[in-house]
């Protein structure tokens, strides 16, 4: 399926947070390893099988604490909400709740940079016909949230799915067709098609 999984490094402190464990976590572990990093906490973007199947498993080998978003199904040890800061280190982390995948879907916002999991990909965006999912709290996470964030914004996405791995959300903008619709009728528009 393509994921992403992040380590989100403090390179003052070497401490990091774990963004979505994916599949496998022999790689993530390799890197912690490599790089001496402590990671902290490993956090979901949403509950979806892909992104938390194998979170409980690393934060065990890493000794760090599993997090996702109140009332996600991935029942992690620290629940977050809208606004929380998860501290890395001497730096800081924003959760961002981002509704519309599913009703737990959150980005993680550190310095400039966006973990958007599956709300936001490069040139397209999160599926809404899965159960918990809403074009109208989409539209409205992607508009009256991510889009009011700087353009200089670098957005990191869930999957592995654009023609790069990541870009600016400003350049996502001029992409995208879900950040060009000027309505929800016209995003609903893009959603059916």
């Amino acid at each position: 399926m393509e994921n992403f999984a992040y380590l989100v490094e403090d390179e003052d402190t070497r401490t990091a947070i774990a963004i979505d464990s994916g599949w496998e976590i022999e790689p993530i572990l390799k890197v912690v390893a490599e790089e001496r990093m402590q990671v902290e906490y490993v956090c979901a973007t949403h509950g979806h099988f892909d992104h938390v199947k194998t979170m409980g498993r690393l934060a065990h080998e890493l000794g760090a604490q599993t997090v996702a978003y109140e009332g996600s199904p991935a029942a992690p040890k620290v629940r977050v909400h809208n606004g929380d800061i998860l501290k890395v280190g001497d730096s800081k982390v924003r959760v961002i709740h981002t509704p519309g995948h599913t009703r737990d879907s959150v980005c993680y916002y550190y310095k400039a940079h966006l973990f958007t999991g599956d709300t936001l990909f490069i040139e397209a965006w999160g599926r809404t016909d899965l159960p918990g999912g809403s074009n109208e709290q989409l539209f409205a996470s992607l508009h009256d949230v991510i889009m009011k964030l700087p353009p200089t914004t670098v957005i990191y996405p869930g999957h592995d799915y654009g023609s790069v791995p990541f870009r600016t959300l400003g350049e996502e903008e001029k992409k995208n067709p879900a950040l060009a619709a000027k309505s929800l009728e016209e995003f609903r528009r893009l959603v059916q098609d």
